[in-house]
């Protein structure tokens, strides 16, 4: 019978006014209890909405029904049937707008917990499985895919199952992109992206570190000198977005994706870290989605004592998860909404010392369908701060473009493909996540890697040579 209670299970958490100055993870996890609770909410709706909402298409009643049952290990097989990386998608995907956000169930209450379900399932298993996975039989064919980020990771893992060789080359020194360097180890602890990574090696994944693509090697020299037969480029949008405002050189202006990279990568909170950032007392954010949350709560957590994100539309408008939004509240970030930056002051010396804003009101919808933010006449004010991070959004890198000929590339900066199947204006070459989007969620770059290994499976069936 199933659980017929409107909310779906808590989730056990760190206090906030612990977390608040440590990096271990905010969120504990069900226990098998709980998650066998949660999982009796499921109805199993015949029509599945749920599904639809999964950008790589998990069989979720399936999963869920195993879980409710105890059986833990074919809740991992049937999930991973669909993704390669499990534990991170149940951590750090957008549940709330994608299969959550089409759970009956969330009509009359809260949907069931499927993305917490995903996680128990495949934290289950990593704690307790030791066996490699079972090698399938390659099948003479060679892919490169270019980023270790979730597109590519999805690609290579997809790819790996069907038995191509696959060689993934990442431009850092580990693994992992976005997961690495722009998640925080409070909401993606590493040893969790590292054991997913292991998996994909065990089926066969080469990694290849430190070498990067329009650098070290070109997209030619892969396909012609390399001998792989077809390129995924999933090397994600790293390039930075400043606003244009005056001060924005002054010390102690990050760039978020800076600011990330130095906290996460190179684990900038440990005392003696080669890459420090600014041991800051007052921190502004700038900007509202995801990135901005991440950038506040890690300053705060290296020891800020007031953090302030400042965004220049509502509380309603805000794009990041409402679950990162909340957490950041109960830690004591304070929310400077319907707020403009139009200056970075500095203090004579060349470090900041302060942001000048301008009050904002909410006129008509954008383009976007997100009503306009008007400046508010005569509503300037100083914020006082010693630190500004910039988290406005990304866009790709231009290295593979200006060093790849014939490569079709948007006014954004993003590579152009076929929608349905991740084609580049090139052949053979396929592309997906952030590098064609723009800066995006885990989940969707998932997908994109995901079609992009169908349709170079279909192509090289027809056009590889034989090996």
């Amino acid at each position: 019978m199933p659980n017929m209670s409107p909310k779906k299970n808590p989730m056990p958490s760190q206090e906030p006014a612990v977390r608040r100055r440590n990096f271990d993870e905010v969120a504990l996890g069900y226990t098998a209890q709980i998650a066998m609770d949660e999982a009796a909410r499921c109805l199993h709706c015949k029509n599945r909405p749920c599904v639809s909402g999964c950008p790589v298409g998990i069989d979720i009643p399936s999963f869920i029904e195993q879980v409710r049952i105890g059986n833990f290990g074919e809740a991992y097989r049937i999930i991973t049937l669909s993704s390669s990386l499990p534990a991170v998608c149940g951590r750090v995907c957008p549940q709330e707008s994608q299969c959550e956000g089409k759970c009956v169930r969330g009509i009359k209450g809260e949907p069931v917990g499927i993305g917490r379900l995903e996680r128990f399932v495949a934290d289950r298993h990593n704690e307790n499985e030791t066996d490699a996975p079972e090698k399938p039989e390659p099948n003479g064919h060679r892919v490169a895919v270019v980023g270790s980020g979730p597109s590519g990771l999805t690609c290579a893992g997809d790819l790996a199952k069907k038995g191509y060789d696959v060689t993934v080359f990442e431009a850092l020194h580990t693994a992992g992109g976005v997961l690495v360097y722009g998640i925080p180890e409070f909401r993606l602890p590493k040893a969790i992206v590292e054991k997913e990574i292991d998996g994909l090696r065990a089926l066969g994944v080469k990694i290849e570190t430190n070498t990067v693509i329009g650098k070290t090697l070109t997209v030619e020299e892969l396909m012609h000198e390399g001998g792989f037969e077809a390129v995924f480029i999933g090397s994600g949008a790293g390039l930075p977005r400043f606003m244009g405002i005056p001060g924005e050189s002054l010390k102690g202006v990050y760039s978020a994706n800076e600011f990330l990279t130095r906290v996460n990568l190179m684990k900038a909170y440990r005392p003696g870290s080669a890459t420090p950032v600014e041991e800051a007392r007052r921190v502004a954010v700038v900007g509202g989605g995801n990135v901005a949350m991440d950038a506040a709560r890690c300053a705060m957590r290296l020891g800020a004592e007031e953090v302030s994100v400042v965004y220049r539309r509502s509380l309603e408008e805000l794009p990041a998860r409402r679950e990162e939004v909340e957490h950041a509240m109960e830690e004591g970030i304070e929310f400077r909404l319907l707020t403009n930056p139009v200056e970075i002051l500095g203090d004579g010396s060349g470090f900041v010392s302060g942001l000048r804003c301008v009050r904002m009101e909410l006129g008509e919808p954008d383009a976007s369908g997100r009503r306009s933010p008007v400046e508010l006449p005569g509503s300037e004010f100083l914020l006082e701060c010693d630190c500004v991070i910039m988290a406005i959004g990304t866009s790709p890198n231009p290295l593979i473009k200006s060093t790849t000929a014939g490569l079709e590339i948007n006014r954004r900066g993003g590579i152009v493909v076929e929608e349905s199947t991740g084609k580049t204006s090139l052949d053979g070459v396929y592309a997906g996540g952030d590098a064609v989007t723009g800066a995006a969620t885990v989940i969707l770059a998932m997908g994109a890697g995901k079609t992009a290994a169908s349709a170079i499976d279909d192509y090289l069936k027809k056009n590889g040579t034989e090996r």
